[in-house]
């Protein structure tokens, strides 16, 4: 095949695909390319490789895929708007399903949310939620809140916003030269002296976001802008929120006039068993986050919500006025938008932002059932997410769960994700009791015959 022809080529054929060009996020390049895991098509439930082998989606792509893959509502509308309006600008400029989207999205939140602010990612959310935060307190006359307080073990993405209020030392260390000064971090919640192998929230934990009266009497309350955290911490293994631990953080965020970011990139549409993770664990935040779910992954997407007053806090000074100076060449993207209203009308018609509520009590027993089986130190869960995580190897960490990885891929055609020695799933929404047995069974066998 000569070079134009490939460039021409939607499907190019495995035998013949260079892997030297591209480099990978997120991944050992070398590694990977020594052994690649090469994925060709995808339909509802499953991932297809070029061979044609079927491969079990235990992990709804990277969180996103929630109504499961290729589904010909989405797939339609993405096609009909290409043919439609391909782009349209949205500084000073507009087009309906923007308008229409926003609608729809905010009455998913319902109240107190008022205004969607949209992004093409969840990295550019986060930082577009502090850049709001910092806006905020000065449009109201508090220009000195500048600080910002995230979470060890958070993932908040990789903007520079994301990994300065973000806790995962890998995604930080490389660039800590160049990070936001004014950044400080609440502890984490995991702890298996205490709550290895809990179903759902742990009961221990809650006077963790004491330690946010700390900061605040360190750094003086008047100082501080914004707490971000994620309602469940999932890219660094699913760390489930202790009961009360949220709403210990909301009360002492009001009292002191801070505002409460959740980062809902995971969490949101239906991953822990109602339209967003607030809605489920019962605490109202300032802002929140979203992308992923969005439009289930099909064009890339994302947005903050933001609570009644904080918009209306930006409208001041002349009518003709830019009053936020922000935004993306592809804020609202005509593909995105629709492919996201055509996902919102599949979830509701087919019941699935409050399917992990149904299949939640089956999921965690599915799970738990893996407790005893070899390596594995604690097992957690909470609507459709999980997390089975793995004792080390002496100086090796990360290398057994890797192994797992690559295993029930090739050997029993499920794919898992893991971080360290943590195997992380959250299936698509539309995941079957017959997956989930499938999936956990064929976990179990893995974890049974690495060393």
């Amino acid at each position: 095949m000569n070079d134009i022809a490939k460039m021409g080529s939607l499907a190019p054929d495995a035998t013949d695909t260079d892997l030297s060009a591209f480099w990978m996020p997120f991944t050992a390049n070398r590694q990977y390319k020594a052994a690649p895991r090469l994925l060709a098509r995808a339909q509802d439930m499953h991932y297809y490789t070029p061979e044609g082998r079927a491969v079990l989606d235990g992990t709804a792509g990277l969180w996103c895929v929630n109504a499961g893959h290729c589904r010909k509502p989405i797939v339609d509308a993405i096609a009909q708007a290409a043919g439609s309006l391909d782009f349209a600008p949205t500084f000073q400029m507009g087009h309906p399903m923007a308008f229409e989207l926003s609608r729809q999205l905010v009455a998913l939140a319902g109240k107190p949310f008022s205004q969607v602010f949209f992004t093409n990612s969840g990295s550019e959310a986060v930082d577009s939620a502090l850049k709001m935060a910092l806006a905020y307190h000065r449009a109201r006359g508090e220009g000195q809140r500048t600080r910002l307080i995230g979470r060890e073990r958070g993932y908040n993405g990789v903007g520079f916003g994301g990994i300065s209020v973000g806790g995962i030392s890998a995604n930080r260390k490389t660039f800590s030269g160049a990070l936001l000064p004014a950044v400080d971090h609440l502890p984490h919640t995991h702890d298996l002296a205490h709550n290895a192998y809990s179903r759902g929230q742990p009961a221990w934990g809650a006077h963790l976001a004491d330690e946010l009266e700390r900061l605040i009497a360190l750094h003086d309350a008047s100082t501080i802008a914004a707490v971000i955290v994620e309602p469940v911490a999932g890219s660094t293994g699913v760390l489930v929120p202790p009961v009360g631990y949220l709403r210990k953080l909301r009360e002492i965020t009001e009292r002191h006039g801070i505002l409460l970011i959740f980062d809902e990139v995971i969490t949101g549409f239906g991953r822990i068993g109602q339209p967003f993770g607030f809605q489920q664990l019962g605490v109202v935040p300032d802002l929140f986050t979203v992308a992923k779910g969005i439009n289930s992954g099909t064009v890339p997407m994302g947005a903050v919500f933001a609570r009644e007053g904080i918009y209306d806090a930006f409208m001041q000074g002349p009518a003709g006025s830019i009053e936020f100076f922000h935004g993306y060449t592809y804020s609202a993207h005509p593909l995105a938008c629709a492919a996201s209203l055509a996902t919102l009308k599949l979830y509701q018609d087919e019941g699935l932002l409050t399917r992990a509520a149904e299949l939640a009590a089956y999921w965690e027993d599915a799970l738990h059932a893996l407790k005893g089986t070899r390596h594995v130190i604690d097992i957690r869960n909470i609507g459709l997410m999980g997390a089975v995580e793995l004792e080390s190897r002496a100086g090796a960490v990360g290398a057994r769960a890797y192994d797992a990885h690559v295993k029930a891929f090739f050997d029993e055609g499920i794919m898992i994700r893991y971080t360290g020695d943590i195997i992380a799933l959250s299936p698509p929404l539309i995941v079957q009791k017959a997956h989930i047995d499938e999936l956990v069974g064929k976990l179990g066998k893995v974890l049974a015959t690495i060393d």
